[in-house]
């Protein structure tokens, strides 16, 4: 049940603004300038990576070219625009996403879906691979595309011409889209977030063309802007002078050239182009701020900010500025994390750092943003100035050595990890330099550059350069403050006038930072080294199987994906399944003695030892299992293993850290109910497990019965005994290196040579038709979730069959909803099994829609299940699933996670390890006639679970 407070603090972060990167725009007001930048020295520009073939065609599209072969026969082509909601008329508002919508509806070489019907025949994921996204600024389009077959291949670059020059705009296709992109609106907004966001806007953005310029648009145009309209924002600011391809991959670089020239060279700009205006942020003197409160907001937040004119890095000083404006947040993030763990932190969660401001959404603009979440609307005020008050910290007394010293050896460790696998490194990354470089004017720069200069420039900066561009994130002026809260608690939150204050005398009487590092190392005494006892091939997997004195098993699998990768997990059964009732509620929060740190160290203590250390390792216990996981270079295994055995051995008992997470959570449990999502949720956590008490959602009462004493004693059960098991270690170590760490660390774990196993307590689906309707929410806003489900024999075969049938549904789910109703934007279409405790599959629809279109949205996705059991999966849809599951397993077989977490499954399920080599024959032996079968089979709505929720009844 475990939820941390980072993660309730990235959604509140998300619900503030960052949920609607389509903020808009208002006209600039004159007498107000737009941010001025801080002078600094040049530097000399920062070299193109020549790895990268740069161009231009004579109508002005630029091309940038890599051959790259991770991953192998694949290519990332992208289009890049420089067009996005900025350059609308005000009767054209949203119509730059909209654009993006048409451009799979229908263009001159592939009429209506044929484009994405195309694409799925030859394994490209329409949403996973097949996608784009509009901004203020930018439209992107992205095309994954397989490069052995020389047809698909080049059909990329005609799709990518055909989106940048040749979509059709039909009247019919534009009316049917309408409804889909309400229905986006739909489902990403009508919250609290968007109500919140919507009185944000006006303040985060003030003053500039930004400011009403959504990409989403408005609802009134989006349903009534006549064809021309859009028609004429194609026409207008679709042309090559403001378009880039970018195209990474295995390939040949010439022929890519060639293609593109043939597929864009005839790509005309318009005779008299339309001005692409720039627009920026202006200043404010006085500290703007707002406070808004909200019913269905949850928590009490604050946010400050400090607007910073800040570009894009193409020089040395930008690097330089960069890499220090790194370490600022590295140091003063861990300084945040050492008083969360304090009884008395004054906050729920805090932090603070420097980068884009709002995540990007008007270029050239950052900032210093400070995020602070409070228990109560009552405490905020004290909350917001002691967050504030650490940035005044490192204004007045800046940071100490050993604190810089910790930052550099992190990032000197990360440029190390880059290098070396800089052969590894995967298409992807390197287009989005290019498209960054493209939008912003970024710097491009080698990796071997990036190696060299960052060791460079961090050897050489000093604690007093850092602390001068620290002090200079706090400005008295572009000042930002808001509020979010409860409406609940709206008569206890500080004024604006007291906020303001607050803010202004937040750094008196503060007082140097004291470093808290522990001088221990990890294990004080060695342990007594085990020893590997026998070695076997397991040549289905090209791995080694050890079996150590202390009676676990340890599974090598050398791969060479990954240069400086080392990947490993441990499984043994028991988990929470054997903890009694009594214990339950302590047993399910055991995963807080493993984030207390290890030993002598708290979390922050022991980020400060592994300082430079690539290793990470800890320790689980989940519902069937408990066993240790962790990832490491090559170099650094015996760290990884060290801390595996010390989170066998010596784990930490920390008072204050665990009553701290759970008074925190108690505080976060007790608001939830404001959050009409959340209510759903935990409403189908209770209905798909029948209402069983081990499966119910966690409550405040609940907390009261946890005992960090039944917690931790919890923890020692269920690592007292680690004879039985089995460890997978996957990735590039040495053979000779890795096998006395082995015996060392792990053949020393603690060994009773019990059997044990897991416990069955009964946690099931309920049998037949249940059907269940929450009421909650202001908004004209309904969420369904459909299961159709029951037990079944697990196999791979009866796996596969079910894979092509959720493959199948989903494609008429999209159809179906989607397309020719145009009443909802992503419907989704999932499928889980489970093997232990009992086996059983469950197929779920997902949508959110109008409350007025649920019947027929359900009746409509019933249909489709019945008419898949009629006929079965159609001939092309079976074809699709085989391209797409070939082309998936194709990646997957050069991944050390796939083979982890094969390796491992296969072992706790004692199967034949050699699947994965008839797994294409498998798929490719699924016909229509076969899905028929097993829709008939496993779409049995004699299981069928309906929830539903709608608005709260007026």
């Amino acid at each position: 049940m475990k939820k941390t407070i980072h993660a309730i603090a990235a959604g509140v972060l998300i619900g503030l603004v960052l949920s609607n990167p389509v903020l808009a725009q208002k006209k600039t007001v004159a007498a107000k300038k737009p941010l001025t930048t801080v002078a600094k020295p040049y530097g000399s520009i920062i070299p193109n990576d020549p790895n990268v073939k740069i161009g231009k065609l004579a109508n002005g599209l630029t091309y940038y070219i890599r051959k790259n072969t991770e991953p192998n026969k694949r290519a990332e082509l992208y289009l890049a625009n420089k067009i996005g909601s900025l350059m609308e008329e005000d009767n054209q508002q949203g119509l730059a996403h909209f654009t993006e919508h048409m451009a799979f509806n229908g263009t001159k070489d592939f009429p209506k879906n044929e484009m994405i019907n195309y694409l799925q025949k030859a394994g490209v994921r329409f949403g996973a691979d097949l996608n784009a996204y509009t901004g203020f600024e930018q439209t992107v389009y992205q095309l994954p595309i397989p490069t052995d077959s020389a047809a698909v291949f080049k059909s990329g670059f005609k799709i990518l011409a055909n989106w940048a020059g040749k979509v059709l705009m039909e009247g019919e296709e534009i009316d049917k889209e309408r409804g889909v992109i309400i229905e986006e609106d739909r489902q990403r907004g009508k919250n609290a977030s968007e109500r919140m966001s919507k009185q944000l806007l006006p303040l985060l953005l003030k003053g500039s063309k930004y400011e009403k310029r959504l990409p989403i648009g408005k609802i009134d145009i989006l349903n009534t802007f006549t064809h021309d309209k859009i028609k004429s924002f194609y026409k207008d600011w679709y042309r090559p002078n403001l378009q880039a391809i970018i195209a990474v991959g295995d390939f040949d670089v010439n022929e890519v050239e060639q293609l593109i020239k043939t597929n864009f060279e005839n790509l005309a700009n318009p005779s008299n182009p339309r001005t692409r205006a720039r627009y920026s942020l202006p200043e404010n003197k006085e500290p703007l701020i707002k406070i808004i409160t909200d019913p269905e907001q949850p928590y009490n937040v604050a946010m400050m900010m400090y607007k910073h004119k800040d570009g894009a890095v193409r020089t040395t000083t930008d690097y330089k500025r960069d890499l220090i404006h790194s370490m600022i947040n590295s140091m003063l993030g861990a300084r945040f994390q050492e008083i969360l763990q304090k009884g008395n932190a004054p906050f729920l969660f805090a932090q603070s750092s420097y980068g884009p401001y709002q995540g990007g959404l008007v270029s050239g603009v950052s900032a210093f943003q400070t995020v602070v979440a409070a228990n109560s609307g009552a405490v905020l005020e004290k909350a917001f100035t002691a967050a504030l008050a650490e940035n005044e910290r490192m204004s007045k007394f800046g940071f100490l050595q050993s604190e810089l010293d910790v930052a550099r050896k992190n990032i000197l460790a990360g440029n190390e990890k880059q290098f070396k696998e800089k052969d590894k490194t995967p298409s992807s990354k390197f287009v989005q330099e290019y498209l960054s470089n493209f939008l912003s004017g970024s710097a491009i720069p080698s990796i071997d550059y990036d190696y060299s200069e960052t060791q460079k420039v961090l050897a050489a900066t000093t604690l007093a350069e850092v602390d001068a561009i620290a002090e200079e994130l706090i400005t008295k002026e572009n000042q930002i403050i808001v509020v979010q809260a409860p409406e609940k608690d709206k008569s206890s939150l500080p004024t604006e006038s007291q906020m303001i204050a607050a803010a202004r005398n937040a750094g008196n009487g503060v007082s140097a930072y004291v470093d808290n590092t522990v001088n221990k190392p990890l294990i004080s005494v060695a342990p007594v080294a085990g020893k590997i006892v026998s070695e076997t091939k397991l040549d289905a997997v090209d791995a080694t199987e050890l079996k150590l004195s202390n009676g676990i098993k340890v599974v090598l699998k050398q791969t060479d994906f990954k240069n400086d990768q080392v990947l490993f997990n441990s499984f043994s059964k028991g988990g929470l399944s054997l903890a009694t009732d009594a214990d339950f509620q302590s047993a399910q929060m055991v995963s807080l003695i493993s984030q207390s740190g290890v030993g002598d160290f708290n979390p922050t203590q022991l980020n400060k030892l592994l300082a430079g250390n690539t290793a990470r390792a800890g320790a689980y216990i989940d519902d069937l299992y408990q066993g240790f996981g962790g990832n490491a270079s090559p170099k650094d295994l015996k760290t990884a293993f060290e801390l595996v055995y010390a989170y066998a051995t010596n784990p930490r008992k920390d008072v204050e850290i665990f009553n701290k997470n759970i008074s925190d959570t108690k505080v976060i449990l007790a608001n939830k109910n404001a959050d009409p999502g959340s209510v759903f949720s935990d409403t189908v956590q209770a209905v798909l497990n029948s209402y069983h008490k081990r499966g119910m959602p966690t409550t405040v009462s609940d907390l009261d019965q946890v005992s960090l004493d039944r917690a931790f004693a919890f923890y020692k059960d269920r690592f007292a005994d680690d004879s039985e098991q089995v460890f997978v270690i996957v990735g590039a170590f040495d053979m000779a290196t890795i096998k006395p760490l082995i015996e060392t660390y792990i053949a020393s774990l603690p060994s009773l040579n019990k059997k044990q196993n897991f416990a069955d307590n009964g946690l099931r689906a309920p049998k037949g038709k249940v059907s269940k309707t929450v009421y909650k929410g202001l908004e004209d806003k309904a969420s369904v979730q459909l299961y159709v489900h029951g037990d079944y024999n697990y196999s791979e075969s009866e796996n596969i069959q079910l894979d092509a049938v959720k493959a199948a549904l989903e494609i008429k789910i999209l159809e179906r909803l989607r397309e020719k109703e145009s009443g909802v934007y992503s419907p989704r279409v999932g499928l889980s099994v489970e093997k232990e405790p009992n086996a059983h599959y469950y197929f779920t629809i997902s949508f959110s829609c109008a409350p007025a279109n649920v019947e027929k949205l359900i009746a409509a996705s019933l249909d489709e299940i019945a008419k898949i059991k009629a006929s079965g999966a159609s001939t092309d849809d079976v074809s699709k699933f085989k391209s797409e599951e070939q082309r998936q397993h194709e990646l997957s077989l050069r991944q050390n996670g796939y083979w982890l977490n094969y390796i491992t499954t296969r072992l706790k399920f004692g199967e034949d390890m050699g699947q994965y080599k008839n797994y294409v024959q498998k798929v490719n032996a699924v016909t229509a006639e076969t899905s028929k079968v097993a829709a008939q089979k496993y779409l049995n709505e004699d299981n069928y679970i309906r929830l539903v929720l709608l608005p709260e009844k007026k």
